[in-house]
């Protein structure tokens, strides 16, 4: 192997030419899903406390924000739904009418050409709180099950192009796959929460869609944090079921599960910088304790080293803005 002095690593280095060349990582617009809250009624624009830059918006005020989307080049959004009746069933979830079905009419109507991502989870529809049905103090896995399938449907039939299940059921891909096939919808793509952590970044978000549990916490069915092997299950058995995209949530205490799943599985693989991670990175921003591009495209090509293909960001505008002005 050739050595000191013949072998200068530096060389490379000298210029921003010369590291763009041999530069092995790199984030593109086309990597990014930016998230949307929507609240049920009309003329809402609202930010959200803890998470600065980023708003609830009622379906009528989807037009402009989507054009803008579109016109960053962000290829999709990530919609989720925060609805004016909630009940221990979560029927706004599924209903035909319901805040999310409004808006990817809303958004369909605008931009046809913008890829629209739901969200799947009664946590926001119900009035306890939690991602499924409660019963005898606990949530029901087999009960929960037909009720996500069924407001998985009602998404695709309302114009969806992908649907995201985050609810951690077991077995909820394979309910959902068999609920979109049997109506004619075989091609419409199951993008899977597969490895979703039980993570105390996730507080901005309760606080964005009003869905806190009432009760208890979610561990019972969101992964322990410090498992990394029970997330390849995970996503071996949602592969199984027949998920098309696998995501891990959240990232920046996860990198080695994205590696680990990376090198294990040749499946597109997603990424949620989620609410806290976002959260964080604004505040020490505000306060002037860090340059907020140079850390935000650090974080996102942390991300995409460790190897996913996608990033699910709230910093997506910003990063599409900065990268077409480099």
């Amino acid at each position: 192997m050739t050595a000191f002095p013949q072998l200068r690593l530096r060389r490379l280095r000298r210029t921003e030419s010369l590291r763009a060349l041999v530069r092995e990582s790199h984030v593109a617009i086309s990597d990014l899903v930016y998230p949307l809250f929507i609240e049920e009624g009309n003329g809402i624009k609202q930010e959200i406390t803890s998470m600065p830059d980023v708003f609830r918006f009622s379906p009528d005020q989807l037009p402009s924000q989507v054009e803008e989307i579109a016109r960053l080049k962000i290829p999709a959004v990530l919609l989720f739904g925060i609805p004016e009746h909630k009940d221990e069933v979560g029927s706004a979830a599924y209903h035909p009418k319901g805040v999310i079905q409004q808006a990817i009419q809303a958004i369909k109507k605008s931009t046809p050409e913008l890829l629209v991502v739901t969200d799947v989870c009664l946590c926001e529809y119900t009035s306890h709180g939690h991602c499924g049905i409660v019963a005898n103090g606990d949530v029901d896995n087999d009960q929960t099950l037909p009720l996500l399938a069924r407001m998985a449907l009602s998404h695709v039939e309302a114009g969806a192009d992908i649907v995201a299940p985050s609810d951690m059921m077991d077995g909820r891909v394979k309910a959902i796959r068999e609920a979109l096939d049997e109506k004619g919808f075989q091609h419409i793509p199951i993008l899977s929460y597969a490895a979703k952590y039980a993570s105390a970044f996730y507080g901005p978000f309760r606080e964005a869609t009003k869905s806190a549990p009432q009760f208890g916490d979610r561990r019972s069915y969101q992964m322990d944090p410090p498992n990394v092997r029970e997330a390849l299950r995970e996503i071996e058995q949602d592969i199984a079921e027949g998920a098309d995209i696998v995501m891990v949530k959240p990232t920046l205490a996860y990198l080695d599960v994205i590696r680990r799943v990376r090198d294990t599985f040749n499946h597109p693989l997603a990424a949620y910088n989620v609410s806290g991670e976002y959260a964080m990175v604004k505040a020490a921003a505000q306060q002037g304790w860090l340059d907020e591009r140079q850390i935000v495209l650090e974080i996102l090509t942390a991300i995409k080293r460790a190897g996913a293909d996608i990033i699910l960001t709230y910093h997506a505008k910003d990063v599409a803005r900065w990268l077409q002005t480099t």
